[in-house]
Order: structure tokens, then C-alpha cells, then sequence
């Protein structure tokens, strides 16, 4: 598979039937994986290249097929796969004990018009952020340089090569989850202790590690790449070598009890208040290019108001900016009554007017806000390494804060709960919007340089967008029904998914309007932050830009549960490692790009598999369905999952290195 193709193939048609079809049948693969894979680890996967791979692989024999059509395809896919991404705050509400489950229709439709939002604010940053921008938009190159292989005369081979490795991938890691699920592997190898240096009551500050036997999280530290997994290391040392060992200084108890629950009360809000500082950071830098986008895309507005639309290149054709307002007006109004709706059941019908009127006008605002910045993070980053937290977490502290100081005062006490949820539903909209906007420009830039029409892959975003909306609620059910989330009620918290984003959100807003948020913890955080800016402009200036310190990842370091980021840091070495030998090979590029496609068929197949357990778990109502040993097994078990997964993944490296 070569990424050295002279010229860009004949684009051909773009929207068509059948790429429409398919590009929805895979939304609906990569929706589910994203969803499970979220909450799980508290992270999603960029779907853009391995849907370009299975297009390609699945249409190659196909009359008429072009790389136009293929960039269709791999757009509605990706766009869907990126919405899973309301994850991160939509589960608050039954962590919270608000909602029991997530009703179809409400969930469905506050997606939708979120993610549509999302497509209609990142129309007008197209040029500003994409045409004239010098961001590299990692994924999106990539994206357009599979599709231009893909589609040149000899790619047969290439996408046969590229569809196996997707392939071998899937089955590798489901296979292993499979094991897993009989417990002959253990699932992790973990361990918490008590450091010297107690007090004179004994109680050393205590501290762990925990290692998943993850082949996902291994792939999400492929595709992050060294210098990101080395940031994320930092802020693990920061969290578990620092914060939770001074925390637990003479606390008595369980070494595990102690560890865990001082990083989640505690050490997870210096988390947040990093991530915070970042985020703030970026948008410092935003100012320029989003005023430039918003005149250019006002002069293109004058030019097609003057008859003149036909002078504009076929490749700078956006939705015009007219319909862009005229489609967000009408999704704001849907969006009010929603939140109408919401507020009066939930017992704050005595200030409905402001909260609705507050609401939109904050949906509004933030929601551009929130637009270009994770734009600008997507396009200097990738999509997959966008901190979409730090958004968060900045929409909901900003909600909430607005809550506490306006509306509470002028309800009764009792309806603390019912404004957090308010809160959280509120943000929810504007988090959509964001995980939309993230991927967008994303798309747009492999757009571009295939020489594709702007509005038709516009078109097909808003198409992935709601086919995404469809799917996610009902597998949120599926996965609460069959292992819950951490902290809701009345949950197993050994088999809880941790959804860590949704869990951090919610505390946040529960925190900020009922009081109880420890503002210094986040200030410890936000400091942090302060020194990460500083550190990586340093690093950046000296090594010519060869080193880094992501602050935004330093901060996911923090607040991450232990079992996915000590993972995804050997598999930041594990992907370094391998470039290393790739560049030996006869052809470095395509042999890392198939690193990429591997790392993208692993998180895949571990993660429908975890769906397929999910509903085997409901419908049987057995909560280890595939168990073969008990508990007694578990020492032979941990050594065994240990040497099976290093043996594994050093065989896929090697397998792919050999191709």
C-alpha cells in the first residue's frame, strides 16, 4: 500500500445511492465500537481511514465506483462514529439517578440536532481553518492519501493488504476479549500498596498500578503516537506518584480502597482544572483564524447574492450561508422545546421562561464557541487526540456556575437535583456540537485534497449524523442494562463501565450548583496547566518541534482511570518502536499506514465484541455468561493473560513488519 501517488485520481460522483447505503450500514458498526469503547476507557477512535479501507475493499469490482464516492462513504462513517462521543456527559444523567435508562426519542433527537448544529457551525470556519490554514489535520491527510492509493490503477494489492490488516486486527483483539470473557486470561494485572513513610499510626500514603490486557487501548497508544503517550505518562506520575500517595498519608484502610478513592474525589479535579487551562490556552490562539473564516465566508455570501454563485470554483461551494442560518434557527427551536420540556418535568416550571430563553441563547453562543475551537484541536492534532473533556468541562462548569448565581436563588432548595440535571442535559446539547464540529474540518480537509464539493460532503455529514443519533441510544441501554456505570445506583461496581468523562461532568455540575466542589483542587489543576504551557513551548522552541508536552494530555494523564492509561503508554512505545522498523522496509509510509489500519481493526473488534457480550448478558441474565473458572484460578489466570498478551501483540508487530 503506497502513499506516493503522483496525482489525485478523477474525482467521478460523489453522492450516490449506494455510497450513501453503505456508508450508513458501516456508521452503524463503528457507532456501537465507539459507544462500548467510551465508556469504557474514556476514549474514541478516529473511523475515517479503516471506512475508506472497507469501501474500497467492498466497491474496488464495482461499475463506476470513484474516489469521489469513497470520500462519501468514509465521511457519513466517520461523522456518525465521532457523535458516539456524547458518551462523555449523556450517562450523567442516570449516574446521577435522574434517568434510569436513556428514552429513545429524546436521546435520539438531542444527537441529531446537535451533531446538525455541529455541521452548520463548521461550514463558515471551512476556510478560515481548512482552505487557508497551515494546521496539518494528521487524520484528514492521511484519510486523502489511502483514497488517492486506494483509487491509482495497481491498488488492488493495496487494498487487499489494507482490508487484512483491518481484519486480522478484529479478530485478534475479539478473540482475546473472548478468552477474557472466560476468565482463563484475567482482564488486568493490578496491584495497590502502601509506600514507606507512615505515621505514627502506620498508614504509609498509599498508591498502585494497574495494567488492562487491552488490545484497544493498546491500538488508541498506536495511534496517539510517543511524545502524546509520554504526556499522558507524565500526568499519570502526577496523579498516582503524587497526588493520591500525599492524600493518603495516614488514612487508614485497604490500600486499594484508600488509593482509588482519594484519585476519584480528588485527584481527578486537578485533572479537570488542567485540561481546563489547556483548553483556555488553545483558544488564545483561535482569535485570528475564526475572524478571518467568518469574513471569507461573507464574501462568499455576497458573491452568490449578486447572481455570481457560478464563478465560485466547484471546490469552494459550501451549503450556502443563508440555508446554514436558516437550518440552525430551526434546529433551535426544537432545541427549546426540549429544554422546555425537560425543566418543566423536572419541577422547575416556576422559571421555565428563563431557563429555556437562557438555554438556547447559551446553546447558541457556546455551541460556535465550541465549533471552532475543537476545529482548530482537530486540525493540530487529529480528531482521536482532541480533548473533548476539556470542552466539556469548561460547557459545564459555564452552565452550572450561570445556574447557581441566576436561577437557583429564585427556586426552592429542593430542586438542587433537578438544576443539576438541567445543567447536564443542557451541555449535552452543546457537547454534541462539539464531537461533530471535531471531526468535520477533519473531513473537509480530505475533501479538499481529492478535489472534492464541499456541500456534498456537507450533505453527507448531516446524513451520518442522523444515522449515528438512530443507533446510539439504544446500545447506551443495552450496555447500562447489562453492566451499568460506576457510581449510578444500585450498580456492581466490579463490573461497571467507568465512563470517567460522564462520571468527572456530572460531578462537576452536581459540585458547582449544590455546593461541596473543592475550587482549590481545580486551581491545582489549572496551575499544572500553567507549567505544562510552559514546559511545552520550551520543548517545542529547543527541539525545533520534534518534542512536545501536550498540557490537554497531561491532564487526561491525570483524571483517566490507572487501567487505560498505563496501557496506552506502552502502546505509544510499542507504535514508536514499530515506526522505527518500519522505516527500514522498502516502502516506510505504507508499511506504518497499515500500523494505523491494524490499530484501528483492534479497537474495533474488541469493541463489538463487548457489545455482543452486552446483550448476551441481558437476554440471559447471567453476568459472566462465558465464565469457565471461578475466582480460585485467578493468580494462574493473571500470569497467564500477562504472557499471552505481550506474546500476541509482539507477533502482530512482527506479522505486519514481515507484509
Amino acid at each position: 500500500m503506497s502513499t506516493s501517488s503522483p496525482s489525485t485520481p478523477d474525482l467521478g460522483t460523489e453522492l450516490t445511492w449506494r455510497g450513501i447505503v453503505l456508508g450508513v450500514l458501516i456508521t452503524l458498526v463503528f457507532t456501537a465500537a465507539n459507544v462500548y469503547f467510551g465508556l469504557k476507557a474514556g476514549l474514541t477512535f478516529a473511523t475515517s481511514i479503516p471506512a475508506a479501507v472497507i469501501a474500497m475493499a467492498l466497491l474496488r469490482r464495482a461499475a463506476g465506483n470513484s474516489i469521489g464516492e469513497t470520500n462519501i462513504v468514509q465521511t457519513i462513517a466517520s461523522s456518525a462514529g465521532t457523535l458516539s462521543s456524547i458518551i462523555f456527559v449523556l450517562p450523567g444523567l442516570v449516574m446521577i439517578g435522574w434517568w434510569t435508562g436513556f428514552p429513545y426519542w429524546i436521546s435520539a433527537t438531542l444527537c441529531a440536532l446537535g451533531g446538525v448544529l455541529g455541521v452548520m457551525y463548521s461550514i463558515p470556519l471551512r476556510r478560515a481553518l481548512v482552505t487557508n490554514s497551515p494546521l496539518p489535520y494528521p487524520e484528514g491527510v492521511a484519510c486523502a492519501e489511502v483514497l488517492k492509493v486506494g483509487h491509482a490503477s495497481d491498488a488492488g494489492d493495496s487494498n487487499r493488504q489494507g482490508l487484512a490488516a483491518i481484519v486480522m486486527g478484529g479478530v485478534v483483539s475479539a478473540g482475546f476479549s473472548i478468552v477474557v470473557a472466560t476468565q482463563l486470561f484475567a482482564a488486568n494485572l493490578a496491584q495497590y500498596f502502601r509506600l514507606p513513610g507512615g505515621d505514627k499510626n502506620g498508614a504509609g500514603p498509599a498508591t498502585g498500578y494497574d495494567l488492562n490486557f487491552s488490545f484497544a487501548l493498546l491500538a488508541v497508544g498506536h495511534l496517539i503516537g510517543l511524545w502524546v503517550g509520554i504526556a499522558i505518562l507524565v500526568g499519570a506520575c502526577i496523579g498516582w506518584l503524587g497526588g493520591v500517595p500525599f492524600l493518603t498519608q495516614g488514612v487508614d484502610g485497604a490500600a486499594e480502597a484508600v488509593a482509588l478513592f482519594a484519585w476519584s474525589k480528588k485527584v481527578r479535579f486537578i485533572g479537570a482544572g488542567c485540561i481546563a487551562v489547556a483548553a483556555i490556552w488553545t483558544l488564545v490562539k483561535l482569535a485570528k483564524p475564526v475572524v478571518t473564516g467568518l469574513r471569507s465566508a461573507a464574501q462568499s455570501a455576497r458573491v452568490r447574492k449578486a447572481g455570481k454563485a457560478d464563478t465560485l470554483p466547484r471546490n469552494e461551494r459550501d451549503i450556502p450561508i443563508g440555508t446554514v442560518g436558516l437550518i440552525t434557527a430551526a434546529c433551535m427551536l426544537p432545541i427549546g422545546f426540549m429544554l422546555a420540556s425537560f425543566a418543566g418535568s423536572a419541577g422547575l416550571g416556576d422559571q421555565l421562561g428563563l431557563l429555556v430563553v437562557g438555554g438556547v441563547v447559551y446553546v447558541v453562543l457556546m455551541s460556535f464557541f465550541v465549533a471552532a475551537v475543537c476545529g482548530y484541536m482537530a486540525g493540530l492534532i487529529g480528531s482521536s487526540n482532541s480533548p473533548l473533556s476539556g470542552v466539556g468541562i469548561l460547557v459545564v462548569i459555564g452552565v452550572a456556575l450561570l445556574l447557581a448565581l441566576v436561577v437557583k436563588p429564585l427556586l426552592p432548595a429542593s430542586t438542587g437535583q433537578a438544576l443539576v440535571a438541567y445543567a447536564l442535559f443542557v451541555t449535552a446539547v452543546v457537547f454534541a456540537v462539539a464531537t461533530i464540529s471535531n471531526d468535520n474540518l477533519q473531513d473537509l480537509k480530505t475533501g479538499q485534497l481529492v478535489d472534492a464539493t464541499p456541500w456534498r460532503q456537507q450533505v453527507a455529514l448531516i446524513i451520518g449524523v442522523v444515522a449515528g443519533a438512530v443507533v446510539i441510544p439504544p446500545v447506551l441501554d443495552l450496555l447500562n442494562q447489562a453492566y451499568g456505570f460506576a457510581g449510578a445506583p444500585g450498580v456492581d461496581a466490579k463490573k461497571a463501565l467507568a465512563a470517567p468523562q460522564a462520571a468527572l461532568i456530572s460531578a462537576l455540575a452536581k459540585g458547582v450548583i449544590q455546593g461541596g466542589l473543592d475550587w482549590n483542587l481545580i486551581g491545582i489543576g489549572a496551575l499544572i496547566g500553567g507549567v505544562c504551557i510552559v514546559v511545552d513551548e520550551v520543548l517545542k522552541r529547543a527541539t525545533g518541534g520534534r518534542a512536545h508536552l501536550a498540557p490537554l494530555a497531561v491532564g487526561l494523564g491525570i483524571y483517566l482511570p490507572l487501567n487505560s492509561t498505563l496501557t496506552i503508554v506502552v502502546g505509544a512505545v510499542a507504535g514508536w518502536w514499530f515506526e522505527r522498523r518500519a522505516e527500514h522496509k522498502a516502502d516506510p509510509e505504507a508499511t506504518k499506514q497499515l500500523g494505523v489500519l491494524m490499530a484501528s481493526g483492534l479497537i474495533v473488534g474488541e469493541s463489538l465484541l463487548g457489545v455482543i457480550l452486552a446483550a448476551v448478558v441481558v437476554f440471559s441474565g447471567n453476568g459472566a455468561p462465558l465464565a469457565l473458572v471461578g475466582e480460585s484460578f485467578f493468580g494462574t489466570s493473571q500470569v497467564l493473560g500477562f504472557v499471552a498478551f505481550a506474546g500476541v501483540g509482539v507477533a502482530l508487530y512482527r506479522w505486519l513488519l514481515r507484509r
